[in-house]
C-alpha cells in the first residue's frame, strides 16, 4: 500500500501516517526504488490500534503500547493493556460512590444555622480526609466558598457549605476536573439542584463507557499484531477446565 491507501482506510491523513511511522507507532515501511514508501496490512493494523488506543488511554500511552508490540514480548503488550483496563474499572468503581454520595448528601437536611455549626478548614479537612490546602484551592476557585471570620478573617464552613465540600470531594475522586465544577457549582449552591449532579455523572460515565469501548477495539487490532499464544504447558488437557474435564 501507499501512504495515500494506508491514510484513507485508517482515516488519518498523509503527513499524520508519515508522523507515526516517524514516532515508532508504524514499523519503518519498505522504500520501492524510486525512493517511496511501501505499506503492509501490518501498518495498517498498527494505525488502527493507534487510533481505538489513543480514544480509549490518550496518545502518549498509546504509542507506549504500540512500541512496545513492535520490540517486546506479547506479556508486556499484555500488560501495559491489562493495567489500561484497571484503571478504568477503578474509575468507574469511583463513579458509582460519587452517584451514591451525592444522592445521600443531597438528601441531608439543612435546618437553621448556628454559630456552633460552623467547622474551620482544619476540621474540615479532617473530616473529608484532604489536607487544608486543597479547601484552599477550592477556595480560590470557587468551588467551595467558605464565611469568613469578621474579626481574624478565618475561614468557616456553615452546614451547606460543607454539604458543598462534600458533594466537590465526591466529584474530583470521580475524575471530574475544576473548570466545569466551576460551572456547575452555582447552581447546586443556589437552586440545589441534584439533577445536574446526576447529568454531570451521567457525562462521566459515558466518557468512561467510550474510553472502555475504544480500549477493547484497540485491543483487538493490536491482537492481530501479537505472535499466537504459546499452548499450555502439558498439551490442551492441562488448558481444560477441571470442573468439566473427565473423571479419572
Amino acid at each position: 500500500m501507499r501512504t495515500v491507501d494506508v491514510a484513507r482506510r485508517s482515516g488519518y491523513s498523509v503527513q499524520q501516517v508519515r508522523n507515526l511511522e516517524r514516532d515508532g507507532v508504524l514499523p519503518p515501511a519498505q522504500r520501492s526504488a524510486t525512493g517511496h514508501r511501501r505499506y503492509t496490512g501490518v501498518h495498517l493494523h498498527c494505525a488502527l490500534a493507534y487510533r481505538a488506543l489513543a480514544a480509549g488511554v490518550g496518545p502518549t500511552e498509546a504509542k507506549e503500547i504500540l512500541r512496545a508490540a513492535h520490540r517486546l514480548p506479547a506479556s508486556h503488550v499484555l500488560a501495559l493493556l491489562d493495567a489500561a483496563h484497571a484503571r478504568l474499572d477503578a474509575e468507574r468503581t469511583r463513579l458509582r460512590q460519587a452517584e451514591e454520595a451525592a444522592r445521600a448528601i443531597h438528601g441531608e437536611p439543612i435546618g437553621e444555622v448556628r454559630p456552633s455549626d460552623a467547622m474551620s478548614v482544619s476540621e474540615l479537612a479532617a473530616a473529608l480526609g484532604v489536607r487544608p490546602s486543597t479547601l484552599r484551592h477550592w477556595d480560590a476557585e470557587g468551588l467551595v466558598v467558605p464565611d469568613r471570620d469578621g474579626v481574624r478573617g478565618t475561614r468557616r464552613y456553615t452546614p451547606a457549605q460543607v454539604r458543598d465540600a462534600r458533594i466537590v470531594h465526591q466529584l474530583r475522586a470521580a475524575g471530574h476536573r475544576v473548570a466545569p465544577l466551576r460551572d456547575l457549582m452555582p447552581h447546586l449552591r443556589h437552586a440545589r439542584r441534584q439533577g445536574d449532579v446526576a447529568a454531570a455523572l451521567a457525562a462521566r460515565d459515558a466518557a468512561i463507557t467510550a474510553r472502555s469501548r475504544a480500549l477493547l477495539d484497540g485491543s483487538a487490532a493490536l491482537s492481530a499484531l501479537l505472535p499466537p499464544a504459546a499452548p499450555a504447558p502439558g498439551g490442551a488437557g492441562a488448558a481444560q477446565d477441571p470442573l468439566c474435564g473427565s473423571s479419572p
